[in-house]
């Protein structure tokens, strides 16, 4: 759940049984890919799992090229993870504009995907995921 970052009050909730939240090591080599150009590799990215929402991979700052990142003036809130900020890659043109986001600080339930990105799967050519070397 995220809501425009201008909310007066921002709620603060906990994942719990009616909103389970869920960060796993993934195991595979992940990377994103934009207009031929790899915009990440990992083998290090998180699995995050909200409730009934599709799966999202984290990838850590590191292992993003970070060159081909716009930080943007948009930002959103989500209750159960914090102020979020956005990238979009220049790159990609219009389609990839806030094509990622970031919770820098999140909040302790969710503590681990600080320092870590994720990407719109529609906002890149491709987001892979294969077995580690």
């Amino acid at each position: 759940m995220t809501v425009e970052a201008s909310t007066p009050t921002k709620p603060r909730k906990i994942p719990g049984p009616d909103h389970p939240i869920t960060i796993e090591r993934n195991p595979a080599r992940v990377t994103v890919t934009l207009a031929g150009r790899v915009v990440a590799d990992t083998t290090e990215a998180l699995t995050l799992r909200e409730a009934t929402y599709p799966a999202v991979l984290y990838i850590p700052r590191r292992d993003v090229d970070m060159t081909l990142l716009e930080r943007t003036d948009h930002a959103t809130y989500c209750p159960y993870k914090g102020d979020c900020a956005y990238y979009s890659i220049p790159l990609g043109g219009d389609r990839s504009v806030t094509a990622v986001w970031t919770y820098e600080q999140p909040y302790p339930a969710v503590a681990e995907i600080a320092g870590h990105l994720a990407f719109y799967p529609n906002r890149v050519d491709r987001i892979e995921e294969r077995p580690a070397a």
